[in-house]
């Protein structure tokens, strides 16, 4: 069965730093372009973050850019986003998604495009 499992959320301080996981089993990662996602309450779910199948383009929301890090580990079958400075307005549940990228240039993850979906994590940035 094909999985994706976050983890890594949880409650920090403004300006503080978490790292989420993003690990997937019953398949590999090689040939997925990976997408983190996040839905703070009320609101709809948007894209964060995206990294193709061989990690060589990233692409970030404005909102992010300069304070996330999306990487990947294919040996692993993992990927992480590394998020520095967090504000109050990043909590919400993060959600890790595939799409197939056999190419490695889908450095864009449309919502709708996506393949597999992970159950999400929470994400709580309050002092």
């Amino acid at each position: 069965q094909l999985q994706l499992a976050e983890s890594g959320g949880g409650l920090v301080q403004p300006g503080g730093s978490l790292r989420l996981s993003c690990a997937a089993s019953g398949f590999t990662l090689d040939y997925y372009a990976i997408g983190w996602f996040r839905q703070a309450p009320g609101k709809e779910r948007e894209g964060v973050s995206c990294i193709t199948s061989i990690g060589e383009s990233t692409n970030y929301a404005a909102s992010v850019k300069g304070r996330f890090t999306i990487s990947r580990d294919n040996a692993n079958n993992t990927v992480y986003l590394e998020m520095n400075s967090l504000k109050p307005e990043d909590t919400g549940v993060y959600y890790c998604a595939a799409r197939t990228d056999y190419t490695g240039t889908y450095s864009h993850c449309p919502r709708a495009g996506m393949h597999y979906w992970g159950k999400g994590t929470l994400v709580t940035v309050s002092s």
